[in-house]
């Protein structure tokens, strides 16, 4: 088991309050679709983020945390995201919620 000093722990802890409070502001998960702000990023299916990882992630910080976000989920560590999503009331919808309508 590899050590991990409080400067790495910091640094990650810094890591994960950052992807939390990103959202990405443009295609089919940004701010048109899912208003005001788009999906933030932990939230992303992991099927977005490979399409992203196989033609390149956009430049600069968001790109940056995606590629995070995707290393994460790559290798099923998608729970590290858990604490953040409760703080914030639970896993963003994707789709909207269903109506129960009935036909007899």
């Amino acid at each position: 088991m590899s050590d991990i000093n409080e400067i790495d722990r910091d640094d990650f802890r810094n890591l994960l309050i950052e992807i939390g409070k990103t959202r990405i502001p443009f295609g089919k998960f940004g701010i048109k679709f899912y208003p005001p702000a788009g999906v933030p990023i932990m939230d992303l299916p992991a099927e977005y983020l490979a399409w992203f990882y196989e033609r390149g992630f956009p430049k600069g910080r968001l790109g940056e945390l995606m590629a995070q976000v995707w290393e994460i989920k790559s290798v099923g560590m998608d729970s590290v995201f858990d604490p953040i999503r409760r703080l914030n009331g639970g896993r963003f919808p994707l789709l909207p919620p269903r109506t129960k309508t009935f036909e007899f």
